[in-house]
């Protein structure tokens, strides 16, 4: 008999952990459909319906807690890619696939552009750009809607190639300008914890928002950085050394 469960939360992580902790799996041992739209709301929490894979049914053993090391998960009803393993895949072409069919469930129209040509040695292999009309609603507050799917886009994806790749969802450019943005706001206020020897804390931001900014500042001669807070209300604080 096939094991699933419905579970939620305000995001897709929180939503899969639910499932997890109910069904008491790893997230290796479980395939996860998308049952609602991503959103941010928290009147409308993100529902997900996880599923023991059928490998698993027989010797179904329960473990005490999910593991967030080497996560996995399959699209509902994928043909199992344990055969594929020697072949080599275009993992780009495979992550563009995915996000356009994750796009269609969600009803969205755009177009996904891959860009394999990204900057600098501490970031994605490659960035999945959606355009299309009003597409706001995909970045969601903060970009919390944006990390969901990204987060979904790229666990599936790890489970159909088994690769490393690491890969960007993006909007338009969205999290590119954001970059920007953090980095030149990281140094302006760098210069003023020079200038006046004064800590300076910046406003709340999600954790890959902060890595923006811990990364700009890790070489800066006068200042360093930590961060503060729990939770939403986690920053960054500028000090000077």
């Amino acid at each position: 008999m096939v094991k699933s469960v419905n579970s939620s939360g305000r995001t897709v992580e929180e939503a899969i952990q639910a499932g997890l902790a109910e069904l008491m799996v790893g997230r290796d041992q479980v395939e996860v459909e998308l049952l609602s739209a991503i959103g941010s709301d928290p009147e409308h929490p993100v529902m997900v319906q996880l599923t023991v894979r059928e490998e698993n049914e027989n010797n179904f053993a329960p473990v005490a807690a999910a593991t967030p090391a080497a996560s996995v998960l399959t699209e509902p009803h994928a043909a199992p890619t344990a055969a594929r393993l020697d072949e080599p895949q275009d993992v780009p072409a495979v992550a563009k696939q995915v996000l356009e069919k994750l796009l269609r469930g969600m009803g969205i129209r755009s177009q996904v552009v891959i860009h394999r040509d990204v900057e600098g040695n501490e970031g994605p292999d490659f960035v999945l750009d959606i355009v299309g009309a009003d597409l706001g609603i995909l970045i969601g507050r903060r970009g919390e809607t944006l990390r969901d799917l990204e987060y979904l886009a790229r666990l599936i994806v790890a489970s159909q190639t088994h690769s490393n790749e690491r890969f960007m969802v993006d909007v338009e450019g969205y999290r590119a300008r954001r970059e920007r943005v953090l980095r030149e706001l990281a140094k302006r206020m760098a210069e003023r914890v020079r200038q006046n020897h004064q800590p300076i804390t910046l406003e709340a931001m999600p954790p890959n928002e902060r890595r923006i900014v811990h990364i700009t500042l890790k070489e800066h001669p006068n200042v360093k950085t930590q961060s503060i807070g729990e939770g939403d209300r986690r920053r960054v604080m500028i000090l000077p050394k």
